[in-house]
């Protein structure tokens, strides 16, 4: 049985997921900074809880864009071990979904120490960062950008 494609506005799988990993990365960049303003360390105008409605749904955003290309993965490369960035690669994408929900944990709960939440939220970003240089800055800089 073949796997669902989600390539319809896409000449392929591979510049649908490097398209989508990279808008979800111009998203996630945008988190450390509303996370900054939300705790106070920068200050800059709308006050309000206009950045944690920015950080939330950006975030949101970025994950469900990141949903058809970890399928695709998963189930059509799967784990590779065939380089050192293949390998990488498949580390950091093993971890993004756990690191995503142990941060979303955090945030729910309570009784974690305060440093808990940046932690977790600097590894997921540094996970996304890192999964997308080792595939879609990759695929660029060896295809070019052409949809």
């Amino acid at each position: 049985m073949q796997p669902l494609s989600f390539t319809s506005s896409f000449s392929d799988t591979k510049h649908m997921k490097v398209w989508l990993s990279t808008a979800a990365l111009l998203l996630v960049l945008s988190q450390p900074l509303t996370a900054s303003r939300i705790y106070g360390l920068l200050h800059f105008p709308p006050r309000g809880g206009f950045y944690n409605v920015v950080h939330r749904w950006t975030g949101r955003t970025a994950i469900v864009l990141t949903l058809p290309v970890a399928y695709h993965c998963i189930f059509m490369l799967g784990f590779g071990t065939e380089n050192t960035r293949v390998y990488i690669h498949s580390l950091l994408g093993s971890s993004v979904y756990g690191v995503f929900l142990a941060k979303v944990f955090i945030v729910r709960a309570k009784g974690f120490p305060a440093w808990a939440l940046p932690i977790a939220g600097g590894v997921l970003f540094l996970i996304l960062l890192g999964l997308w240089l080792t595939s879609a800055l990759w695929f660029f800089r060896k295809f070019g950008m052409g949809i």
